[in-house]
């Protein structure tokens, strides 16, 4: 029996008028903590996804339609991979859309554009799928410029925007997508802007503060695989591994999936 409760006895059997308000009081605290405990346990549903350079967000459905199943309200942005700027003002605008708590989702490019807008008050937690997970004043580029190449296939526009050659595209970034659609997506690249996106550094990285998990593909032919390791292991963000190609969202659904209901699950603990 602990002090306060043979404490509280003792007046009780005194003067049972006098522990009126003790009880009182003990009730009203512990609603308060109940209250608290409520919100910090609220349920992630929000996810929000932010797709990558050379894609745009169509090839997500697979994903999305898995989590809208399971009761996951979601969003993809459309950022114009104009700058870092515009895209991350682009996912804050939906991020703003948004009733409650958040899981931000990026992929490739857009893992610098979740870095940047996951401070965002109402983001929890960040996934990233076979993206950059980058620190305070590091870019996409910079970052691909620390490892081996694993294709030289990106060209540039005189314009300075880049593309992949579309002869390479299939191989390079969606190798195990069926043919025709990964020539489709070979034709139907997102441009996007060297230096004011690819070139542009992260003034604050959201994953010094806030919990993130990573998606290694490990057939990844656009961003090196170890370079991912390497990232996530910084970061601190619980991994795993995938054999995919950097179009992993497209072709390991289930997976992708998987892993950000695990995330959403988790953050709400």
């Amino acid at each position: 029996m602990s002090n306060r409760f043979s404490h509280t006895l003792i007046l009780a059997q005194a003067n049972p008028m006098s522990v009126k308000p003790i009880i009182a009081f003990t009730a009203m605290v512990a609603l308060m903590i109940a209250a608290v405990t409520s919100v910090h346990a609220e349920p992630i549903k929000n996810i929000v996804i932010v797709h990558g350079a050379f894609a745009d967000g169509s090839g997500w459905r697979r994903v999305v339609d898995i989590l809208d199943k399971d009761g996951y309200k979601v969003n993809v942005v459309q950022e114009p991979l104009i700058s870092l700027a515009d895209d991350v003002a682009a996912t804050k605008r939906v991020l703003d859309l948004q009733e409650g708590p958040s899981l931000l989702v990026g992929h490739s490019y857009g893992g610098v554009v979740i870095t940047e807008a996951g401070n965002a008050s109402n983001v929890v937690a960040l996934v990233y799928i076979a993206a950059f997970i980058p620190d305070q004043g590091e870019s996409a580029l910079s970052l691909l410029g620390t490892v081996p190449a694993v294709n030289n296939d990106v060209r540039a526009t005189n314009s300075g925007f880049l593309y992949i050659d579309p002869t390479a595209f299939p191989a390079d970034f969606a190798a195990d997508v069926a043919q025709p659609q990964s020539r489709f997506m070979a034709h139907s690249q997102v441009l996007l802007a060297a230096k004011e996106a690819g070139g542009a550094p992260v003034t604050a990285a959201a994953w010094h503060q806030k919990k993130s998990w990573a998606l290694i593909a490990t057939h990844d032919h656009s961003i090196n695989p170890d370079l991912e390791r390497s990232m996530a292991k910084r970061a601190g963000s619980e991994t795993v591994e995938v054999a995919g190609s950097h179009a992993v969202y497209i072709s390991k659904p289930n997976e992708v999936a998987h892993l950000i209901e695990r995330a959403a699950k988790a953050s709400a603990q």
